[in-house]
Parts: C-alpha cells; structure tokens; sequence
C-alpha cells in the first residue's frame, strides 16, 4: 500500500455517508472490508466498482501481509460505523504502522455515540463492553467491577440475545436506567427506554434488527423512568 485510509461508514442510512469519505473511497484503488456483499451495495450507490479484499476474524497474518504490500492506495471499512470498534480492523491498521506505511481516518458515524446520545444518559465519562461473552460466567465477571461505577455502559448485542444481556446487568449492577437502541439511522429507529429489571415485550420492541444497549452508571436517587 502507498497509504490507507481508514473510512467510516453509515450504520444504517446511506444518505449518512459523509463528501470527505465518498471522495476517500472513490480515491482508493481497492478496498479492505468486512463482507464484500455489504460494501457492494456501498459502491453501487456510489457508482464506483473497486476490487475488495476481505478482513474478518479468519483472516490470517499472511493474507494480512499481502494486503499491506499490495501496490496502490487502500480504504478499510466495515459493515458500518467505525473500523477497529468490534471490528478486526485494528490488525491491519497495527502492521501498516510495522510495515511504515502512512494511516489516515475520516471521522463519521458510529453507533456508540449515536446510541449515547439518544439514550438521554449522562456520558462525560462511559464504557464501551461491545458483544459480551456468550457464557453467563465471563458476563458476570464483566460486569462486577461496574457494579459501583459511575460510567455509563454501551454494549452490541444480538436481538436474539438482549434478554439474556437485561438480566444479566440486573443480577450484576442491580437497578438501573437503560435504552435499547434499535436500528438507528434506517427507517425503523427505536430508542426504548426503561428501568432493570423490566425487560420490554417483543410488542414494545422487535427481536429484530441492530441493536445497541446502554446501561447508565451508578448515580445516588430514583433512577425511575418517566
């Protein structure tokens, strides 16, 4: 590479894709993506065609080599938001600066901040936990030492696993304020909010979809919602 250009993304809503970015991505001569299928529908709506090379948890050291050394200039992105942020870009963008080759970032969006934001939560200081671990165990022992904090908590999480995730924050923080943030950006955005440990209905919000939570900090006083 002569350079790569770390681009972030929309997470949902194409018309979120930012002039500096469309340029860097029309600029680069190939591309570094998550799932090509999903970074094909970015082209086509951009109405470029680039050749993608694909970076995901089985890429290995070696096929991260040749892509470094691959002449041209390089974008990485994901499926949306922000590489590196649960995203195994970070590996690519480590052995650029092994391999002196110059690293750019053109800032958009990100679902962390995004969900912050509509959460109402106060989040001058917070904790990013991302996909906890499947196995209640190693949940459990993420989450103790957040039980007295004040940090506001932001995790991903599967529709299909959010309960699971409600009630384990419950049985390790106790009472808290949280939102689900479902969708965000795409037609069908939702931001529930309640108190653990409620657990919303599949009425009041869909097993369907993105889906990131927020957990607010420990704070003295209600913590009910109105």
């Amino acid at each position: 590479m002569t350079d790569l250009t770390v681009v972030c993304t929309p997470i949902g809503n194409l018309a979120d894709l930012s002039p500096r970015a469309a340029e860097a991505l029309g600029a680069a001569d190939f591309w570094v993506v998550e799932d090509s299928r999903v970074s094909g529908k970015l082209q086509s709506h951009l109405g470029l065609k680039k050749p993608m090379l694909v970076l995901n948890d089985h890429t290995g050291d070696e096929k991260l080599t040749q892509y470094v050394r691959r002449e041209g200039k390089a974008a990485l992105l994901s499926d949306g938001g922000a590489p590196v942020i649960s995203d195994p870009g970070a590996k690519l963008i480590d052995l650029c600066y092994d391999e002196n080759t110059p690293v750019d970032v053109i800032p958009g969006p990100s679902a962390v901040i995004d969900a912050l934001a509509l959460s109402g939560f106060f989040a001058q200081r917070f904790a990013f936990l991302g996909f906890t671990p499947r196995k209640p165990g190693p949940t459990k022992a993420l989450l103790e030492p957040f039980k007295e904090s004040p940090l506001t908590l932001v995790f991903f999480e599967s529709p299909f696993r959010i309960d699971a995730l409600l009630q384990a924050c419950h049985a390790s923080l106790g009472e808290r304020r949280y939102a689900i943030c479902r969708e965000m950006t795409k037609l069908h955005q939702q931001c529930f909010r309640a108190t653990l440990p409620t657990i919303p209905s599949a009425g009041q919000v869909p097993r369907k979809g993105e889906i990131t939570l927020v957990v607010e900090g420990h704070r003295r006083g209600s913590v009910d919602v109105e």
